[in-house]
């Protein structure tokens, strides 16, 4: 998957392709890989790297959404334990069950949890992760040794899944590439192209070397997430924004904060919202909030009542509780609310059901979802296009597709098994010298070889996208890869064929976007 050949495609400029989508996110990926294997041609263009914004900065969870379930949102909860299924069998490599504990302190919760865990698995049907049951405070806490003990009258233990976003990311671009596709990073979609009324394309700005190139298509896809109003804005300039950004903050602590392969899930915190704590790679993820924020930014930043209010809240169910200094590492993300009617509404009032807006144009926008339902927005965002395409309607065949990458039974306590079938590959390279099997860091287990892979494989194109979005490290551990970070820098520069000066600036670049996942 080198940049150099999928770019190549556009230098047809009588090329019309059927689909333009703009955004390299969850959505915009699975739009892509749904055009692809319905046999569409499609390009797809992201302004920063592939889950730059919101995909990458999530719980790290497939779901049906329990707290859905309480605000009698049913059907996008029946959607989601749907997709949730159907993702496990596309990519078993990356998605996983995921065993939770809610811990109870006052009499009623038990019965209450229970019946309402239970209602959730039998609304997933044959693709249900296991049974809820009811445990008693010995046995929960012979789960989750680092729970509190005092006071607690049961556990509930339920099942849901686990993944890793951006590493999901990774394998639908290059499931899309694979199957055709021109999909490409650092690419600014500047304008729409239009013939009379009607958007027929869009003018994009490759910002590696500032080519301008003219997009022609028979339908453009809005899947910018929380920056879709800037596009919609290109359309019809002085449109009512479509979108209220809303942030949520995690914080990355050791895996001593709950010494259990299970998580915890707290159904009602003091603002009335859901806390997750959740193994991911050997640590745990705490979250999240949920505060509205005025407009999107490229990198949002953690405010300090968000952090306190998870430490305090995590506080409150851990005996070990947790310290600002034990954060290794603090990410915020933004969710594409739909703006809400009125300005009091609050966040989670707000449903996290996916909409689908046709401009008089043609230009479709998509907002909202999550993670888990990607492929069925994918899917409706397309059977709404072609409706409206002068183009042969063809099925979707996303639901039993097999994402890059699937590998059955993959062994989880291997390192490389986020890359399913590529880690032979990656071995292979580590061992083919002792240089590229050398350690970058000695708490990790990330080489050289894996980096060169990387590289050679997946399109980073600075050392925030190898650090961040492929080894995932600056989401895990800020300081050790800020440590890792020359050694990196020096490896990308070499591959790129770049200087000194680009090496040093691209450092600078990284350690400015590092400091803001470490707490003082």
């Amino acid at each position: 998957m080198k940049r150099e050949s999928v770019i190549s495609q556009l230098a047809d400029k009588e090329k019309v392709f059927d689909f333009v989508v703009i955004g390299g996110g969850a959505t915009g990926l699975g739009i892509a890989v749904d055009a692809v294997t319905r046999g569409y041609s499609v390009a797809l263009f992201e302004q920063n790297d592939f889950t730059k914004g919101t995909s990458s900065r999530s719980t790290k969870l497939v779901h049906g959404g329990v707290r859905y379930l309480a605000q009698g949102d049913v059907s996008l909860v029946l959607e989601a334990l749907r997709e949730r299924g159907l993702l496990r069998n596309n990519a078993p490599h990356l998605v996983k069950d995921q065993t939770f504990l809610i811990p109870c302190y006052h009499w009623w919760e038990g019965p209450f949890y229970t019946i309402g865990l239970i209602l959730y698995d039998l609304m997933a049907g044959k693709l249900s992760l296991g049974r809820s049951i009811c445990i008693g405070p010995k046995r929960a806490l012979q789960t989750i040794p680092r729970l509190v003990s005092k006071g607690m009258t049961a556990g509930v233990i339920y099942h849901d899944g686990q993944f890793d976003d951006s590493r999901l990311a990774m394998n639908l671009v290059r499931s899309a590439v694979d199957g055709g596709g021109c999909v490409l990073n650092y690419m600014k979609v500047t304008d729409l192209l239009k013939e009379g009324n009607k958007v027929s394309g869009v003018v994009v700005r490759d910002l590696e070397c500032d080519t301008v190139y003219n997009v022609k298509a028979h339908s453009v896809i809005n899947a910018t997430g929380v920056f879709a109003d800037d596009i919609l804005q290109m359309n019809e300039p002085g449109k009512r924004r479509t979108v209220r950004p809303s942030q949520g903050v995690h914080l990355v602590l050791d895996s001593s904060f709950l010494e259990s392969d299970c998580a915890v899930m707290i159904p009602k915190t003091s603002d009335g919202r859901v806390l997750f704590a959740v193994p991911w790679h050997n640590k745990v993820v705490v979250g999240t909030t949920d505060t509205l924020m005025d407009c999107p930014v490229d990198e949002p930043v953690a405010l300090e009542q968000e952090v306190q209010f998870i430490l305090e809240t995590a506080g409150k169910y851990l005996t070990k509780a947790p310290k600002r200094s034990d954060v290794l590492s603090v990410f915020a993300g933004l969710r594409p609310l739909a703006a809400p009617r009125s300005e009091g509404t609050k966040t989670k009032e707000i449903s996290r059901s996916h909409k689908l807006i046709r401009e008089k144009s043609g230009l479709i926008t998509i907002i909202g979802g999550k993670w888990t339902t990607y492929r069925k927005m994918a899917q409706d965002t397309l059977d709404l296009a072609i409706r409206y395409m002068h183009v042969p309607t063809r099925d979707c065949k996303t639901e039993t597709f097999a994402i890059h990458g699937s590998k059955p039974s993959p062994d989880f306590t291997d390192p490389l098994y986020v890359y399913g079938s590529d880690a032979e590959e990656i071995k292979q390279l580590s061992q083919s010298s002792p240089e590229m099997g050398e350690k970058l860091h000695p708490d990790y287990d990330y080489t050289v070889g894996e980096v060169v892979w990387l590289i050679r494989n997946e399109m980073p194109r600075t050392l925030e996208d190898v650090l961040a979005r492929r080894l995932r490290i600056l989401f895990m551990d800020a300081r050790a890869a800020m440590a890792m970070a020359p050694q990196v820098a020096s490896i990308l520069a070499r591959e790129r064929g770049k200087d000194i000066n680009w090496q040093e600036k691209q450092l600078e670049a990284f350690n400015k976007v590092a400091s803001n996942y470490i707490l003082n």
